[in-house]
């Protein structure tokens, strides 16, 4: 008998390749590593996330509630302007905004929840998007129709890239799902998720770039510095970027790929955990308890 062989089955099957056997076990194993650092991925995010839910509605909310809205401008670059009623309210319904969307973006990704309530998962889908494209037309609006005397014109420039995304994203999702090409849909939702997610990015990369350079290092007096600028497109591009590995880390007969993508996103998980832990104690716990 070759050596490359084992006997047939019983059945009658051909004999395996003990290399293709290998080659099998391995990529298995690839997949079960690229599920988990998915997994671990998700689970942080969603902390993370709700974590942020959590900040919007004791900080603002309860500011709100006691009458006390003025303090947002203690945490806003760009807050509450005297005598911009439109402004103030289209800000006020950004933050509601900021929280359901959210919240509605994790149900989207729980598994159990789309096989489970398919209708709910149809219907919370359609409101997402619709939530998206008035967030990013009105975060448009927020950033280049007020009277702005902080930030630099460089430095929305992200972020306002990051909102044509979104609603680019939020186009092809909906397109596709009209069409019934549910394996696109469910790409484009994805990347609609992630896009969404910027903001909370931002803010966990911001952290972490403060952690490793001991200070705001090239943020800028009017956050317009070449640091910030760079943050804010990595705020979609980074999160994008590794979706689309993960896509084609799916897809690949190697075990190479996977191994790869799931070493990456474990790395980028630990540090989006501690991005996550400073942002919480260095900005929303505080001012939750204040």
């Amino acid at each position: 008998m070759p050596m490359s062989t084992v006997a047939p089955f019983p059945d009658g099957s051909p004999p395996i390749s003990t290399h293709t056997a290998t080659i099998g076990a391995d990529s298995r194993a690839a997949g079960s590593a690229l599920r988990w650092s998915v997994t671990a991925w998700f689970l942080t995010a969603m902390a993370g996330q709700l974590m942020f839910v959590v900040y919007i509605l004791a900080f603002y909310g309860r500011t709100t509630v006691e009458g006390d809205i003025s303090r947002w401008n203690d945490v806003m670059g760009v807050g509450l302007i005297d005598g911009d009623a439109m402004g103030n309210a289209a800000l006020a319904a950004h933050l509601a905004f900021a929280a359901y969307i959210t919240l509605s973006g994790l149900i989207q990704l729980v598994p159990q929840i789309r096989q489970r309530a398919p209708r709910l998962h149809r219907w919370n889908g359609r409101l997402y998007m619709v939530a998206a494209v008035i967030m990013s037309v009105g975060g448009l609006w927020l950033t280049w129709g007020r009277v702005d005397t902080f930030y630099g014109a460089f430095g929305k420039l992200g972020t306002s890239a990051n909102a044509i995304v979104i609603l680019i994203f939020a186009a092809k999702a909906l397109s596709t799902a009209r069409a019934r090409k549910f394996a696109a849909h469910r790409k484009w939702a994805m990347r609609l998720f992630m896009a969404v997610s910027g903001v909370w990015f931002l803010r966990v990369l911001m952290m972490d770039w403060v952690l490793i350079n001991q200070g705001p290092v090239g943020f800028g007096d009017n956050l317009d510095g070449p640091a910030w600028i760079m943050l804010t497109f990595l705020q979609f591009l980074l999160p994008l970027g590794v979706l689309e590995l993960y896509f084609r880390a799916q897809t690949t007969p190697h075990s190479a790929r996977p191994t790869a993508t799931a070493a990456l996103i474990g790395v980028l998980t630990i540090g989006m955990a501690i991005g996550l832990i400073m942002a919480s104690i260095g900005m929303w716990l505080p001012r939750m308890s204040g």
